[in-house]
């Protein structure tokens, strides 16, 4: 086994073939003979086509196929994509209209696929696509987040996607109005665009009786049953796989029209076929996320704890429900929306109202960056009106007693958020703010101090599967159901297997994303992953241990075998066998069954990653330049599986969380066109932009999996976006200025202070 202590920070193994450019990303790996897939995009956000002539196209050198939605349709691809709808209020669903995987009789954003052209080379595909015949009569473009105006949708009246209830609204209508205190807040979520560092990209090849697809994805499975489902084949006769992955953050983990036609035309032709999106075109097509307005309202007794809290959001879906835009708008937002505080479920309501606009698909409208940016800008808010500190109100209103039940029916199991942020408050150096503040002052700058506690869940699939082969080398093959999108799986799960088995880590390969190696897996999403897939892995383990001393008991004839994690041995016995002796042994035997273990584990609760993040910023008034100058964050994982992963993720986090808040904007003009189709108009945060990160740790160990860990994928994003917005009011409100929302680009910040009015004496 390589040296080094269970926990402790090893090499990335990934780091070398990914920075050296041997990485296996999709478009590396297509097939030399796959021809090449264009698709004819909307340039209008709504409108009904009229005539669609692909005759030229089809005549076009270098051209194999061209296919249109009835084309599709007679080749018996079911058009219609999965969507997900969740109970309104009054009874029913949501609205459920069909998204074809091409545009059949109108187009409803800008960029939707209207026909593809598969062709020898990229640019023959393109020079035919330029000839088909696209005739459209315009329609009205709905951009705003009102519900009305002409349908997008007949199965969404007034645009309604669905009108969302959970709580009990009168009684929180009477608490609020019968408490001492009372705060509003409206919250705005800014669109933002995901930009993966690789675009969405995939290729199918067909031989005749089975299909497989590649695909950069979260996960395999989903995109196997919907390619099922769609193309109407048995799921035995579909094979997808993932390799590496240049980003996902949960907007690769939904299926979309691409990969359905793309897999179609490789069947019709019996050739692979690829397709590659380009920038531009990701920015119009992959789902996006946020893009919400909440408006919140917060009330207290007279000794300042908290009475009752309402949030009011309207959300804009976009122009169809992606697979699961829905249930994460509406059950991930309520999950966490109490944030550390201590509001129980009958003191709390959310309404919602979700409305269908023109723009591409929100992902993720309301999830949990969402709700804890909420919450955390109306604690700020109290804090202010009430006159009093911010981490003192906080410190009142936590949780503190576990197990914790939430308005959605979860449980928060553990945690001591009181503790996590008196860390924050000695880490964070608050009691030296004031002094940096005069500095800054003195320089002509304004300085802020923002505070943000948060509260995560690790949700998606509680069940995973782990399979672990010992190879012939001494070695081991482990399969899993996750897929990493950059995180560093390969390194976590190979060092958590070589911990458990003595096994040298050079000698153990993870295979992931490829549903024939494995029958089912959940993916990756919601920071689940080395949760469930670590749980599955000490299962498995468990399994094979178990099944080598029943063995090596047997055939030795000794009792009382145990294994330390690197050698099986026995009281009163000279046996000293490591993991791989033990495999070649039992090889010797016949026993091959031994040497082959799968396990599939279901948890049965989730688990709540927390913690509380403090930055101050430095703001240039006469520019409305903002640097961010301090950053502390103090985080409560659990125990830390994989500690130099979790710094990465963390301080990945934070740099997203960044983006949001300062930089990202995704704007649509009045007739539905995407005006930051460019990272020449989309600003991405850049390393310049960040200060060094003061992370620390203050763990609650959860029962809810034996790993005793709470997932830390998304804690960054989820707790810096509020922190970043606090610190920018609090430098902008002795200048006058009362309510600032994301994101603070520098004419948004001088805007705001020449409103204010000049500088009183």
């Amino acid at each position: 086994m390589t040296k080094f202590g269970k926990g402790q920070g090893v090499g990335r193994l990934e780091d070398i073939r990914l920075l050296t450019g041997m990485g296996r990303y999709v478009d590396d790996i297509t097939p030399p003979t796959a021809l090449f897939g264009y698709f004819l995009r909307a340039q209008m956000a709504h409108a009904t086509i009229t005539n669609l002539d692909l005759e030229q196209a089809r005549a076009a050198a270098g051209v194999h196929l061209v296919l249109a939605a009835e084309d599709l349709e007679a080749m018996g691809v079911i058009p219609g994509m999965a969507s997900s709808q969740v109970k309104v209020r009054g009874g029913g669903k949501g609205a459920a209209p069909e998204r074809p995987v091409l545009a059949r009789g109108v187009v409803r954003y800008a960029g939707e696929a209207i026909a593809v052209v598969v062709a020898d080379s990229l640019a023959e595909a393109r020079d035919a696509a330029e000839l088909i015949g696209l005739d459209v009569d315009e329609r009205a473009v709905i951009t705003t987040l009102v519900p009305g105006g002409e349908a997008i949708h007949p199965q969404a009246p007034g645009n309604l996607a669905f009108d969302y209830c959970l709580g009990d609204e009168a009684r929180v209508a009477e608490l609020l109005e019968a408490s001492a205190h009372r705060v509003a807040l409206d919250v705005v979520h800014n669109r933002i665009i995901v930009a993966s560092m690789e675009p969405r990209g995939c290729f199918a090849e067909w031989d005749g009786a089975k299909l497989h697809l590649a695909v950069n994805g979260q996960g395999v499975w989903v995109q196997k049953d919907e390619l099922a489902r769609q193309l109407q084949l048995h799921t035995e006769a579909v094979r997808v796989t993932n390799p590496d992955v240049g980003g996902g953050f949960g907007m690769k983990g939904m299926t979309y029209p691409e990969y359905i036609v793309i897999a179609a035309a490789s069947r019709a032709l019996g050739r692979p076929v690829r397709w590659m999106s380009d920038r531009s075109e990701a920015m119009l097509t992959d789902n996006a996320g946020r893009d919400l307005i909440a408006h919140a309202e917060m009330g207290f007794d007279a000794d300042h704890k908290i009475t009752a809290f309402r949030v009011n959001i309207v959300s804009n879906l976009g122009a169809y429900n992606s697979q699961f835009a829905q249930m994460i708008q509406t059950e991930l937002y309520a999950k966490v929306l109490t944030g550390v505080y201590d509001i129980p479920a009958a003191q709390m309501g959310v309404l919602g109202v979700y409305t269908n606009t023109t723009p591409v698909d929100a992902y993720r409208g309301a999830g949990r960056p969402e709700a804890n940016l909420t919450i955390e800008r109306v604690m700020d808010h109290a804090a202010r009106e009430l006159g009093v500190d911010g981490f003192e109100l906080r410190m009142q209103n936590v949780i503190k007693d576990f197990p914790y039940p939430l308005i959605s029916g979860a449980e928060v199991d553990c945690g001591d958020f009181a503790n996590v942020l008196a860390v924050a408050r000695a880490e964070g150096d608050v009691a030296g703010f004031a002094a940096r503040k005069a500095a800054s002052a003195a320089k002509g700058l304004l300085r802020g101090i923002g505070v943000a506690s948060y509260l995560e869940a690790i949700l998606g699939s509680p069940v995973e599967t782990a399979r672990v082969v010992l190879e012939l080398d001494g070695g081991a093959t482990l399969y899993v159901g996750t897929q990493s999108n950059g995180q560093g799986h390969e390194t976590v799960y190979a060092r958590m297997l070589s911990e458990q088995t003595g096994i040298d880590l050079a000698l153990i390969r993870v295979v992931q994303g490829d549903s024939d190696a494995i029958p089912a897996g959940g993916g990756t999403g919601g920071s689940r992953s080395v949760t469930v897939q670590g749980t599955a892995t000490k299962a498995a383990v468990g399994t094979l241990v178990a099944g080598l001393i029943e063995f090596l008991q047997s055939d030795a004839g000794v009792k009382e075998v145990s294994f330390d994690g690197e050698i099986f041995s026995a009281p009163n016995s000279n046996m000293s066998l490591t993991m791989a002796e033990a495999a070649e042994w039992a090889r010797e035997h016949g026993r091959l069954d031994l040497l082959d273990i799968s396990e599939t584990i279901k948890l049965q609760a989730g688990s709540y990653p927390n913690g509380c993040h403090v930055v101050e910023v430095e703001i240039d008034p006469e520019t409305g330049a903002l640097t961010m100058d301090r950053y502390t964050v103090v985080d409560d994982f659990g125990n830390l599986v994989s500690p130099e992963l979790v710094a990465g993720q963390v301080h990945g986090g934070i740099a997203q969380g960044f983006g949001q808040a300062v930089t990202e904007l995704a704007v649509y003009d009045e007739q539905g066109q995407l005006l930051t189709g460019s990272f020449m108009d989309y600003a991405l945060p850049r390393a310049s932009d960040l200060p060094f990160f003061n992370i620390h740790h203050a763990p609650t160990i959860t029962q809810t999996n034996p790993l005793g860990m709470k997932g830390c994928g998304e804690a960054g994003t989820v707790g810096s976006c509020g922190a970043i917005s606090n610190a920018v009011l609090d430098a902008l409100a002795p200048r006058g200025v009362r309510s600032v929302n994301m994101p603070f680009t520098p004419a948004r910040i001088w805007q705001w202070l020449q409103e204010a009015g000049p500088v009183s004496d």
